[in-house]
């Protein structure tokens, strides 16, 4: 497990003829998303067949986590742990949970605040995650990682063509040689390619 967010773009051209996007945090699996047109509806689906099992849970890891965090109530490291532990096992729900109390105690995180946002998209709730991610850059203004699942969440949770477009932009001039930066330029270009007549900067142009 990683220490902060990571967004990877996975194998795919964009709208229709995408294989999937990791819209990750620190997390390392891949998880399918559905095509545009059911990403609002089933965020975690395939979108071509039936969902992948969900990762097990490491219960013994989340006991002591949660022992932890109840005898050192100031601590927001073991409830970071643990929204990235829920995370993975997909029960996000509980990540949520875990993720907005380690942000009560370190508001100033946004690694931790995007987590959330992510975690919210998974749960079906594309403007709460937006919401999530305008505070993400409030802390951070050029937090890339945080901007490029603004993009795959305007794109896919509300196709918002012109606003994922503008998001990732601002990765590729901010971070071009981060993973970030490619994945955001990969999805301009499929982008670009898909919807000729879209406004849509070539990626590494104003």
């Amino acid at each position: 497990m990683k220490s902060e967010s990571i967004v990877f773009g996975v194998a795919g051209t964009f709208f229709g003829l995408i294989a999937g996007w990791l819209i990750g945090s620190q997390q390392a699996v891949v998880r399918p998303a559905a095509p545009p047109a059911q990403a609002a509806a089933a965020p975690t689906g395939s979108g071509g067949g039936a969902a992948a099992a969900a990762p097990r849970l490491d219960e013994q890891e989340a006991r002591r986590l949660e022992d932890i965090a109840r005898s050192d109530p100031a601590n927001a490291t073991p409830r970071e742990q643990l929204g990235n532990l829920y995370f993975d096992a997909e029960k996000y729900d509980l990540a949520i949970k875990w993720y907005q109390e380690a942000l009560k105690l370190d508001p100033t995180n946004p690694d931790v605040s995007t987590d959330l946002g992510v975690s919210y998209y998974y749960s079906n709730q594309p403007d709460r995650a937006l919401a999530q991610f305008t505070h993400s850059l409030e802390i951070e203004p050029k937090h890339t990682k945080t901007m490029l699942n603004q993009g795959i969440v305007l794109a896919f949770g509300k196709q918002d063509l012109d606003g994922a477009s503008k998001a990732w932009q601002r990765v590729v001039e901010l971070a071009p040689n981060t993973p970030e930066g490619q994945a955001a330029r990969r999805a301009l270009e499929s982008m670009k390619s898909a919807h000729p007549d879209l406004n849509t900067p070539s990626p590494g142009t104003n």
